[in-house]
């Protein structure tokens, strides 16, 4: 066990920009899990991911159940997840998770960010085979041994272990699993009365490009661009 290794995340917008993001970002993902799961996160596990994932953006409680209320509302807008891959300077592979309710205003405008940074919008399939999709858990450190948690949860899916760091630089215990081991793992952690500060779905890189500062900095400002379109959900890439 050691440091996991963490897709690197752009972090060059504001403070406040980017809190709001991640606020709309919460808000797609609990409208598509209600609409999907109904609104008790008794019963819906999707749900009760995002109602994890919100606290640990520190989204306002009324907020959140102004998001789930709105989601069984008939005038909601019905989003739909839509995955684009492309190539940003230098080589370096993105993939841009999406949830939209105009996929014409949303492939228009990925599209123009890629052409804008020296990028190209790829095909399906151009990219996603250099990811591997996983599921990732934050704990909190406190009171859990890491060792005695990988015994106890490797026969739920439990891939990999390490240590890593939360939304605010804190230090946690990172769990990856296979993508079709998430539901497993997750209701494992809730047995054991564990509630993870977050629990997402990632695109890990299998391979990583190793670049310049200066290159590395072309790639950033794109994927700060299409981080802060409105329709995008979340952006990874294999730069190292």
């Amino acid at each position: 066990m050691g440091r996991i290794f963490e897709v690197r995340k752009s972090t060059m917008f504001a403070r406040w920009d980017r809190m709001a993001k991640q606020f709309t970002r919460v808000g797609k993902e609990i409208a598509i899990a209600v609409k999907a799961g109904g609104p008790d996160p008794a019963t819906n596990p999707a749900l009760r991911r995002c109602m994890q994932n919100a606290k640990a953006v520190n989204m306002p409680k009324d907020r959140v159940e102004a998001a789930i209320k709105r989601a069984q509302g008939k005038e909601m807008e019905n989003y739909e997840e839509i995955l684009y891959e492309g190539y940003a300077p230098h080589g370096v592979a993105v993939l841009v998770e999406t949830a939209t309710d105009n996929h014409i205003r949303t492939v228009a405008n990925v599209k123009s960010i890629f052409n804008k940074g020296n990028g190209a919008l790829g095909n399906s399939g151009s990219v996603s085979f250099q990811f591997k999709k996983v599921g990732t858990f934050k704990l909190a450190p406190q009171g859990l041994n890491m060792d005695d948690l990988e015994l106890e949860l490797i026969d739920h899916g439990l891939e990999e272990l390490g240590e890593g760091t939360g939304e605010n630089g804190e230090d946690v215990i990172v769990l990856r699993c296979a993508f079709s081991d998430f539901g497993n793992l997750q209701k494992a952690l809730e047995e054991k009365g564990i509630t993870p500060l977050s629990a997402e779905l990632e695109w890990i890189p299998t391979t990583t490009v190793e670049l310049s500062e200066e290159q590395a900095q072309d790639v950033l400002k794109l994927v700060d661009k299409l981080e802060q379109d409105e329709d995008v959900q979340k952006v990874f890439h294999n730069l190292q």
